[in-house]
């Protein structure tokens, strides 16, 4: 019945507009206060701060700023042209370049927000001059973007592991694949459209433009390599990546000599306040997390499915339909730090990996993403682009059909993501 009360009471809140973490405090702070008294609302604020300051979660911040110096730098433009050297002479060629830019930029910042306000800024303009619509354009823009929570680094699987206890290297392994499987779906589908809308192709493809873009782009991939290189090779932990990547991009934009410094700064404090957010939403969560582990509904939870069925494929389809629910209705981090410290007892109790389980919801929340009323990134691009939700959302259904099925194959295949995992830790 307490438990019922405190979950009304946070729904009702969020519903009048308080933070989510802010409302997510106060439950928690409620919850300890009934089933303890006031003795345990001494160490809150140590408690919080605890929380808030483990080591992986450094790595945020760190993404963030590499995503704005990247952008800032000029090193984004460069990656555009090259990626159109390569693929622009296909129909819909411009579309392709997004996604492809967008699988790039997501190596760095990790965020879909930031790679939707980069990329789209840049991007759906020149689709619109070139006779894309701006529906068409918001919708690839926003579901490519999405890929910035599926392939490493991504700042949902950093909470995950922070929130699960697991290991944050091995999630970004496994999530190498399946943001390969969703860029080349992606791709197929803004094919189809361009075919059927006779959408146009760019410069016809050109062996000397490529080998100029590539040199011009050559140091621009030095920073992948760095980040990717270095936690897969076991020299450095997600964090200490974090860091190289600052520094990796602010070398990359000195050697192109045109950061601007304006434009850094304005993508720094958006950045800092993106931080803020989240890490206000991690201090808050432990107090929650308190207040659930204290009365056992994680295991209540746990206990209660296991008790309708046992097997794996259905606890995972429960989970998934959950996941995608809340998707609708919480952003990423908010939907991990308050889920995944109740569910985790249950996949613990099934059998399930939890590494695996990781990618599982981080895919959840990528389609999340694009999915209203919240729909983070999907507004972002619908504003950059000035088109209506809605109407965006009508062509963005064939993308997010395309994270869907790489959901399923990934839920219920789960050596196309792990195989990579099996190699190089276990």
């Amino acid at each position: 019945m307490l438990m019922a009360g405190i979950f009304a009471a946070m729904l009702l809140m969020i519903c009048i507009n308080i933070p989510i973490a802010v409302a997510l405090a106060m439950c928690g702070v409620l919850g300890l206060l009934f089933t303890e008294g006031t003795d345990s609302l001494v160490t809150i604020a140590l408690d919080m701060y605890d929380g808030s300051t483990k080591f992986s979660l450094i790595a945020i911040p760190m993404f963030v700023l590499a995503g704005a110096i990247m952008n800032a730098g000029g090193i984004t433009d460069r990656l555009i042209n090259f990626v159109s050297a390569i693929i622009g002479f296909i129909r819909g060629g411009l579309a392709m370049v997004n996604i492809g830019v967008s699988l790039f930029f997501a190596e760095i910042s990790g965020s879909a927000v930031a790679d939707v306000a980069a990329m789209g800024s840049i991007l759906i303009p020149q689709m619109k001059k070139r006779g894309y619509s701006k529906e068409f354009s918001a919708a690839v823009t926003s579901s490519s973007a999405s890929l910035a929570i599926i392939i490493p680094p991504s700042i949902p699987m950093i909470l995950y592991a922070a929130s699960a206890n697991t290991s944050v290297e091995q999630l970004f392994v496994a999530g190498v694949v399946p943001g390969l499987l969703g860029a080349g779906g992606l791709m197929t589908v803004a094919y189809f459209f361009a075919k059927r809308y006779n959408f146009p192709t760019e410069a016809a493809f050109n062996l000397g433009r490529l080998r100029e873009t590539f040199m011009d782009a050559l140091p621009a991939f030095t920073l992948p390599v760095i980040i990717l290189g270095g936690i897969f090779g076991g020299y450095v932990t997600a964090t200490e990546a974090a860091g190289l990547a600052v520094i990796a991009s602010l070398v990359v934009s000195a050697w192109y000599g045109n950061l601007d410094i304006s434009h850094l700064r304005r993508a720094m404090l958006d950045g800092g306040i993106q931080t803020a957010v989240v890490m206000l939403l991690v201090a808050a969560s432990v107090l929650m997390g308190g207040f659930l582990t204290r009365a056992q509904i994680p295991q209540q939870l746990a206990e209660g499915i296991l008790s309708i069925t046992t097997q794996q494929w259905a606890i995972l389809l429960i989970l998934n339909f959950f996941f995608l629910i809340i998707g609708f209705f919480l952003h990423s981090a908010a939907a991990i730090i308050l889920v995944i410290p109740i569910v985790i007892p249950l996949i613990t109790a099934a059998g399930i990996d939890p590494v695996h389980f990781g990618l599982v919801v981080t895919l959840n929340l990528a389609i999340g993403q694009q999915t209203p009323p919240v729909a983070s990134v999907l507004i972002t691009a619908c504003s950059v682009a000035r088109a209506n939700i809605w109407e965006v959302s009508k062509v963005n259904i064939w993308f997010v059909g395309v994270l869907l099925a790489v959901l399923m194959l990934c839920t219920y295949v789960p050596s196309v993501p792990m195989f990579l995992v099996e190699y190089f830790y276990r």
